[in-house]
């Protein structure tokens, strides 16, 4: 079960012991039982209706807040990967790969083996091999990590890492 559809069953708890807790005290107020005031547990169920409408308002405000803020991540998200993927394409085109070595590239950037590259494209290690070495020739780089860093260079901040910052190891 998601927290959200936990949080929901929650909320919609509280808000039945809520609508129980007024209609008590309206009872209370409008068919009392003895002549006196509000008693003491009356006052005391008051207080606690008071404390759970105030927690229910805050519960729904939180809901709301945090599906807006997973709805915009969920899109965020999105974006990042439709435009990792035209960053991607852009440097394929930079480097004037072939469809075939497009292919390699993303199978490599993935992390499959050369061995299962040739199983998913239906040909020989060697011919991926080939194609690996073409595209790392293109690509200015000598190997799939280096091939990966190229793209992840694109995606992370130039801040995250303060060359001059001394050394915490």
């Amino acid at each position: 079960m998601s927290r959200t559809t936990v949080l929901w069953i929650l909320f919609w708890l509280q808000a039945v012991c809520c609508a129980y807790f007024l209609m008590d005290i309206a009872w209370d107020l409008f068919w009392p039982q003895s002549v006196n005031q509000l008693a003491e547990s009356d006052l005391v169920e008051t207080i606690v209706t008071i404390a759970l409408f105030f927690s229910l308002a805050f519960s729904v405000n939180e809901l709301r807040q945090i599906m807006k803020r997973n709805d915009r991540l969920e899109d965020q998200i999105k974006v990042a990967s439709g435009a990792f993927t035209e960053v991607m394409e852009a440097r394929f085109d930079a480097w004037s790969l072939t469809s075939a070595e497009r292919e390699v590239a993303i199978l490599a950037i993935k992390g499959f083996s050369i061995a299962e590259m040739a199983n998913l494209r239906e040909t020989k290690q060697g011919t991926i091999k080939a194609q690996c070495a073409s595209v790392y020739r293109k690509a200015g780089v000598s190997g799939r990590v280096q091939l990966l860093s190229v793209f992840l260079d694109d995606l992370m901040a130039d801040n995250l890492v303060n060359p001059s910052a001394p050394s915490t190891i």
